[in-house]
């Protein structure tokens, strides 16, 4: 006689054995996500002076990935609702690995823009069910540590795309580089498929389009899911922005740095990936409201370091930026999920489109600071971002748990 659901439908703990594999795959997913999208950061001054451009159009590179992967992942998040989350993840790593491999061999600036937002549209079918998934499938004392491993995996994948794409743009170009990055993440999604267990507690449902527009008015009429949509924006946007312009000043005097030493910066994520795991675990052990707002502040401090001509100095303070980052977001995308009672998966994808936004707007937005008034124009407009964050996590520290929840 077959046990009934409810008993076969037991959410992961941390002594399961399920666990390992779970964080194991969405490890190296979050790992091909930033991999993919953000390792062309360090070539941004090499693509402004091989097809002359402005620094603001270079990032284009980046910018029209997140830009058309910000409302795909809405989609993505909905379908996955009704489709199932695996087959949905699998598929987008596979495609936005090939559509990576295509563009190392575009002849043209306007083909290789092209071929990035194909990635992004395709890499869609991953973030958001990702965080679905996790919220879905782990226990509640399982959660923190899962999201901070996944996002760990992030930091891990933006640090070596970017650190791997530099080195091997500096000595071999950049059609090299970028292909390496396709084919990394192409073996990365192989490994995906044969880790990630099926859902145990999720299961797809028929789809109900009254239903979902009831369940998107509901993430937006929550003032906490509200605050924390805005912060994502305000978060990423200063992040990307940072990162994607720290290599033009290092390029330039007084630092001339080679494209390989400014690649090393990169290594700077492994304070993210310290971040997202510790301040992941630990918002979860004593209270997502009393850590947030101190993570936030950690990042306004570091872009005041990073004023002066001095590269250690500069080192600190981006590293001081990268810490708050990974930690803000480790606590604010598990928070997303406990807020939402249904539409997980929505309310997911619309955390991820204000990130993704944030990302590609401030991205773009940062080249024409730069152009005005070099790196303290850009510390400028990085600095009001974060001092909107963290009046944003103040906030949301005040705002009362939602009904299905006695404690967040």
């Amino acid at each position: 006689m077959n046990a009934p659901l409810p008993q076969l439908a037991k959410a992961i703990g941390r002594d399961d054995p399920a666990f390992l594999r779970v964080t194991a795959a969405f490890f190296l997913g979050g790992f091909a996500t930033f991999e993919l999208l953000y390792s062309v950061q360090p070539l941004l001054p090499i693509f402004a002076h091989d097809f002359h451009l402005a620094p603001a159009t270079a990032a284009l590179s980046v910018s029209v990935a997140t830009l058309v992967m910000a409302p795909a992942l809405i989609v993505a998040g909905t379908a996955s609702e009704f489709w199932g989350r695996k087959r949905m993840m699998v598929a987008a790593l596979v495609v936005s690995s090939l559509a990576t491999l295509a563009s190392a061999l575009a002849p043209s600036w306007a083909l290789l823009l092209t071929l990035r937002a194909v990635m992004g549209l395709a890499l869609s079918g991953l973030p958001a069910i990702a965080m679905a998934y996790i919220v879905d499938e782990m226990a509640p004392s399982a959660l923190g540590l899962a999201m901070g491993l996944y996002i760990a995996g992030s930091t891990l994948g933006g640090m070596f795309g970017r650190l791997v794409v530099a080195v091997i743009a500096d000595h071999a170009g950049w059609r090299l580089a970028i292909a390496a990055v396709g084919l990394n993440s192409l073996l990365g999604a192989l490994f995906f498929v044969c880790a990630l267990p099926r859902e145990r507690v999720f299961s797809p449902r028929a789809p109900d389009i009254a239903g979902l527009a009831r369940t998107f008015r509901g993430h937006f009429a929550d003032p906490g899911l509200r605050l924390l949509y805005a912060a994502a924006f305000l978060n990423m946007g200063a992040f990307v922005c940072t990162y994607n312009y720290i290599g033009f000043r290092l390029a330039a005097a007084p630092f001339s740095l080679s494209p390989t030493t400014i690649g090393l910066v990169f290594t700077l994520y492994l304070v993210g990936a310290a971040s997202s795991a510790i301040m992941g675990d630990l918002a979860g052990r004593i209270g997502r409201r009393r850590v947030l707002w101190i993570a936030a502040a950690i990042g306004l401090a570091g872009v005041v370091v990073t004023l002066p001509d001095n590269l250690p100095a500069i080192i600190l303070g981006i590293a001081m930026i990268t810490w708050s980052f990974f930690g803000v977001h480790s606590i604010s995308s598990s928070w997303v999920g406990l807020r939402a009672d249904l539409g997980r998966g929505q309310a997911a994808a619309l955390y991820l489109f204000f990130y993704y936004l944030g990302s590609s707007v401030s991205g773009w937005v940062g080249g024409l600071f730069y152009a005005q008034g070099r790196w303290p124009g850009v510390a400028g407009l990085v600095g009001a971002m974060l001092t909107l964050a963290l009046l944003l996590a103040w906030r949301l520290s005040r705002v009362p748990p939602p009904r299905h929840l006695q404690k967040l």
